[in-house]
């Protein structure tokens, strides 16, 4: 079973300040770094780490092809990965002292995405093989119907949140979310977890909740995991980290609650290193830390 990330690929400009700006203010940072990011790519790469077959389809400019090498050192398919007369994606990202993030996008070539592009990528997948789509990128309605249409597993991470309700939702068969998107896309008060099962019920949906942990939700099953407590530095990627290697577990047939846990423990190493990228664990560290963690439970 594949996973096929249709995604974007971003530049990081990372700025380490005191205190977001607010409107019409001016802060001094107190460093810059420039780092691989984008929610596809950031994906893709857990995917990779955690040892998922995974392929990433998407569009950079000359200057990002340092992006597409990383992907491939990882491992990657960049076959559908293309070079496009347009400037890199990039994020403007400030990081405060306790490691939240504020984030600024400029699509760029993420928004170059054809048809041609689109029906070359869904080719080499097959019925089963799962879709993952973020909505950094444009097209993002097209590759849900075409994906759906092939037989594959949708899964969706609506960030940014602008423009989901224009999409086809109805056949999206996973929502991957954070507590924000979760509670814009129920609409109306009352329970997340409850409206947004009643409105989609053949869908699966995860909500991350930053440190309070995580919930799955399927028509009235529920389930959840409590986030490990770490030292945030950067939280940058980590709600892509998590989604990556939980993914990775689903696609290897883990139950949700394995896979789910897993996801937990590699997205509070995440937070526990700078970047995005740079962040994201491999394998073999994220099972060491998951044993520690079992260990002291017991």
């Amino acid at each position: 079973m594949k996973v096929l990330c249709f995604g974007s690929l971003n530049i990081d400009l990372c700025y380490q300040v005191d205190r977001f700006a607010a409107p019409g203010e001016t802060v001094d940072s107190r460093a810059f770094t420039r780092q691989a990011g984008g929610k596809g790519l950031n994906q893709t790469l857990a995917l990779a780490r955690a040892g998922a077959r995974v392929a990433h389809a998407g569009c950079i400019g000359q200057d990002g092809l340092f992006l597409r090498d990383l992907l491939a050192e990882s491992g990657a398919d960049v076959t559908h990965l293309r070079v496009v007369e347009a400037a890199t994606g990039h994020a403007v990202i400030q990081i405060d002292p306790t490691g939240q993030n504020s984030i600024l996008l400029h699509g760029g070539a993420n928004r170059q995405i054809t048809a041609a592009h689109r029906a070359a990528a869904l080719a080499d997948c097959a019925p089963g093989d799962w879709l993952l789509l973020q909505n950094e990128i444009n097209d993002v309605a097209a590759l849900i119907e075409a994906g759906h249409a092939r037989g594959m597993t949708v899964a969706l991470n609506p960030s940014p949140f602008a423009g989901t309700e224009a999409l086809p939702l109805d056949l999206v068969d996973w929502f991957l979310v954070n507590e924000f998107e979760a509670a814009q896309l129920a609409g109306g008060p009352g329970d997340p977890a409850d409206r947004l099962t009643a409105r989609f019920p053949a869908a699966a949906f995860v909500i991350t909740q930053g440190a309070a942990g995580a919930l799955y939700a399927k028509g009235s099953e529920r389930c959840f995991v409590p986030a490990c407590p770490v030292q945030a530095v950067d939280t940058t990627g980590a709600g892509d980290t998590f989604t990556g290697y939980l993914l990775a577990e689903l696609t290897a047939g883990r139950p949700v609650q394995a896979a789910m846990e897993l996801a937990a423990a590699a997205a509070a190493l995440a937070v526990t290193r700078p970047g995005a990228a740079a962040s994201i664990p491999t394998r073999a560290e994220v099972e060491a830390r998951f044993a520690r963690q079992r260990s002291a439970q017991q």
